[in-house]
C-alpha cells in the first residue's frame, strides 16, 4: 500500500489570513520534522511567501494558476515529482471543497483543517455568497476570525458558524494579536431531559443533526415530532421513514431527512407525504432502511397530522 501522505488544508477567501498563518507556521523550527513537504497554492494575494524564511529542510512551493490544474492526475504527478511526504494546502476561496477531495489522491489523508476568516468583511460574504462560506466552515475544524475588533458582537459571528455546524472550535484573534476562544454556550432548542423531548416544527433540523452527531446520547429516550412518511417496498415491512425536507445552505441542497420508525401497527394504509405526529422510545440498530446501524423510533402514539406552515425547514 502507498504510504499515507498528511494533507494541512487552510481555507478561506482573499485577504483573510491564510497566506499569514501558514508563513508564521513554516517558519516555527518544531515544523522541520525531516518530511519532504509540498506547499501548494491555489490563489495569489497581495501577502507573498518568503521561503528563504522557511524552517524546514526541503521544501516546495507549486502554484496551481487555474481550478483545472485541481484534479488527480497533477497532483499525483506533483507528489512524485517532489517525493511530497507532507501537503500543506492554501485553497482558493472561491473554489468549492468538494473539487478537492474529487481530485486528492488515494495516499492523500486530512490531517488538519483550519478556515480563515476576515472579521470586517465575514458578515457581508455570508449574506452575498452563503453557499461558499457554508462550504468552508461545514467540514472544518476550526474557525478563525482575524482581526477582530471589540465593537463586533461575538454572538453575530457565532450563530453564523453554530447554524453550519456545531463540530469545529472559533478562535477570534483581535488587533493587536489577543487571541480568544470562543466560550458562548449553544443550548438545543429542545429539553433533552424531559420525560418525552418535545420537538417543535421549526426545530426538527437540530432535532436531526444533533441525533447525527450525538445519537448514543438519545438511547432509551421518548420523543414527539411531526413528520412527513416515506414509503417504498425497499423499507421493511412495518416500518416507515418520518422526516423533514431540510435545507442546509441554499435551495439547491434542499433534502429529505428522516428516521427508521417502527410503527408497531398502530397505523394502516400510510402512505408516502402523509403527515404523523409519533411519540416513539429511541434505540440504536442495524436496519435496511440505513442499512447500518441507525437510530430506531419504537411508536408508542402514532396520529395523523396537518402539515406544518412551513415545508422546509433549516438551522437559522
Amino acid at each position: 500500500m502507498a504510504q499515507e501522505i498528511s494533507v494541512y488544508l487552510f481555507l478561506g477567501f482573499l485577504e483573510s489570513g491564510k497566506t499569514r498563518f501558514i508563513q508564521e507556521t513554516l517558519e516555527d523550527e518544531r515544523m522541520d520534522s525531516g518530511e519532504r513537504t509540498l506547499l501548494l497554492i491555489c490563489e495569489e494575494g497581495l501577502e507573498e511567501y518568503a521561503p528563504d524564511k522557511f524552517n524546514v529542510s526541503n521544501c516546495a512551493v507549486v502554484t496551481l494558476e487555474d481550478e483545472n490544474e485541481l484534479n488527480r492526475e497533477n497532483l499525483k504527478a506533483l507528489t512524485r515529482k517532489y517525493r511530497a511526504q507532507r501537503v500543506i494546502v492554501e485553497y482558493n476561496g472561491t473554489w468549492l471543497l468538494d473539487r478537492f477531495f474529487e481530485a486528492m489522491p488515494e495516499s492523500w489523508v486530512i490531517n488538519q483543517m483550519m478556515t480563515f476568516f476576515d472579521s470586517a468583511t465575514f458578515l457581508n460574504y455570508n449574506a452575498n455568497m452563503r453557499q461558499l462560506v457554508f462550504d468552508k466552515i461545514n467540514m472544518t475544524q476550526m474557525v478563525v476570525f482575524n482581526r477582530f475588533k471589540g465593537e463586533y458582537a461575538k454572538e453575530d459571528f457565532h450563530k453564523v458558524v453554530r447554524g453550519i455546524s456545531r463540530r469545529p472550535d472559533i478562535v477570534y484573534e483581535y488587533v493587536g494579536g489577543k487571541a480568544e476562544m470562543d466560550d458562548i454556550v449553544d443550548p438545543l432548542p429542545f429539553d433533552v431531559d424531559a420525560p418525552v423531548i418535545e420537538i417543535a416544527d421549526r426545530d426538527f433540523a437540530w432535532f436531526y443533526r444533533d441525533m447525527a452527531e450525538n445519537g448514543e446520547s438519545y438511547i432509551g429516550k421518548t420523543v414527539r415530532f411531526k413528520g412527513m412518511a416515506a414509503v417504498s417496498k425497499k423499507v421493511p415491512q412495518g416500518f416507515i421513514v418520518l422526516g423533514r425536507h431540510i435545507m442546509t445552505c441554499c435551495e439547491a441542497d434542499i433534502a429529505y431527512d428522516g428516521f427508521a420508525v417502527d410503527t408497531r401497527g398502530l397505523l394502516s394504509d400510510v402512505k408516502t407525504r402523509d403527515w404523523l405526529t409519533v411519540t416513539a422510545k429511541i434505540s440504536y440498530e442495524y436496519n435496511d432502511i440505513y442499512r447500518a446501524e441507525g437510530p430506531v423510533f419504537t411508536a408508542e402514539k402514532l396520529e395523523r397530522a396537518q402539515p406544518p406552515e412551513e415545508s422546509v425547514v433549516t438551522y437559522y
